[in-house]
């Protein structure tokens, strides 16, 4: 297989770590495309010795780290979601969110974080460890859960409460996610795409963000890449089923970080 076709299989990954690192769309979309053109200009930059995901992030991570990881100056940031976001950013520890989001995101153990990040394997994993502990202790918020497998539910619900968030409910169709919001006012959406009466998740969650415009909204789906199609708009923040207790939590903790989402089409 040759490395075009190697990139393309692992791009949306790159492109939903990229999201999720920046808390933005636009931003995130921007330094996937940059690394693309690194690759394209210098293709020895692309490690045919590593697996293909881990050799894609590295490059990614290179031009990562030579932006100063696109963080303004606090004095620099006007006032919104997205300031308050990046001045939380700027408060944790350097190298640990990545880490983080290698780790529990994208499914790369310590050893392939170390190659990503271009250190050494306790050094990886000591930012994989303090970023956990940091994270688990950012935010708490009240969550809202849109899935129509009861047990699937049971499972969320259990493992937000674990991490000190409240559920507000469980919905299982379009309508009782919608009028559960207006009631609620949760602080976060958790939500399936494809739910029991045949509606979708997304047009809930789209409804739902007409009553609440910032809402953030992490989606939970089996085929992440329909969702990341490389069109606007796609959302920032996706768990791939089967999920794991760290994916979850990480996720909350991710969207609730930024606290904002976007409309899907």
């Amino acid at each position: 297989m040759n490395v075009s076709a190697l990139i393309a299989g692992e791009l949306p990954y790159l492109r939903r770590y990229a999201r999720a690192l920046t808390g933005d769309q636009t931003r995130g979309d921007t330094y996937a495309a940059t690394t693309l053109e690194a690759i394209l200009a210098d293709p020895s930059a692309f490690d045919t010795d590593l697996r293909p995901k881990v050799a894609l992030f590295r490059v990614f991570h290179s031009i990562w780290a030579s932006s100063g990881r696109s963080i303004a100056p606090a004095g620099d940031l006007s006032e919104g979601m997205e300031a308050q976001a990046q001045r939380r950013l700027q408060a944790l520890t350097p190298n640990t969110r990545e880490a983080v989001l290698l780790s529990t995101m994208e499914g790369l153990v310590p050893e392939e974080i170390a190659e990503v990040m271009n250190v050494d394997t306790d050094e990886a994993t000591k930012f994989l460890d303090v970023g956990l502990s940091e994270m688990a202790t950012e935010l708490k918020g009240r969550v809202m859960i849109i899935e129509d497998e009861p047990i699937i539910a049971m499972d969320i619900q259990a493992i937000v409460s674990d991490g000190d968030h409240s559920v507000v409910g469980i919905a299982r169709t379009r309508t009782e996610a919608v009028a559960m919001a207006d009631e609620h006012r949760p602080d976060l959406l958790l939500c399936d795409v494809q739910l029991a009466d045949g509606s979708s998740g997304i047009d809930a969650a789209n409804d739902i963000l007409k009553m609440m415009p910032n809402i953030p909204i992490v989606f939970i789906t089996a085929y992440p890449e329909r969702l990341l199609t490389g069109e606007r708009p796609e959302p920032a923040f996706l768990i791939t089923k089967p999920f794991t207790e760290e994916q979850v939590r990480l996720a909350v903790s991710q969207s609730l970080f930024f606290a904002s989402s976007e409309v899907l089409a």
